[in-house]
C-alpha cells in the first residue's frame, strides 16, 4: 500500500491549519446566533468555549508545516 506522493502529503499537511481556523470561525458565528444561544443550557456562555477553543488549539498544533514553509522562504530570500 502506498502512502501517497510526498507532494500530496505536503499539501494535505498545509490544509489542516486553515481548515481548523475556518471551522473555529464558523462555529463561533453559529454560537453567536441568538437562536442557538437561547437553546443553550448555559446562557451568557462565551462563544470561545468548547468547540471553538478546540478548533483554535488544533489549528495551532497543525501550524508546523506553515512555520517550516515560512522559515524556508526567509532563508532562501537572504
Amino acid at each position: 500500500m502506498s502512502a501517497g506522493s510526498p507532494r500530496a502529503v505536503r499539501w494535505l499537511a498545509l490544509a489542516a491549519t486553515p481548515t481548523f481556523a475556518a471551522m473555529a470561525v464558523v462555529t463561533c458565528v453559529q454560537a453567536a446566533d441568538l437562536s442557538i444561544m437561547l437553546c443553550s443550557t448555559r446562557h451568557g456562555a462565551s462563544p470561545l468555549d468548547g468547540m471553538v477553543a478546540m478548533y483554535l488549539l488544533m489549528s495551532g498544533f497543525h501550524a508546523g508545516p506553515w512555520l517550516r514553509l515560512s522559515s524556508r522562504r526567509r532563508l532562501s530570500s537572504h
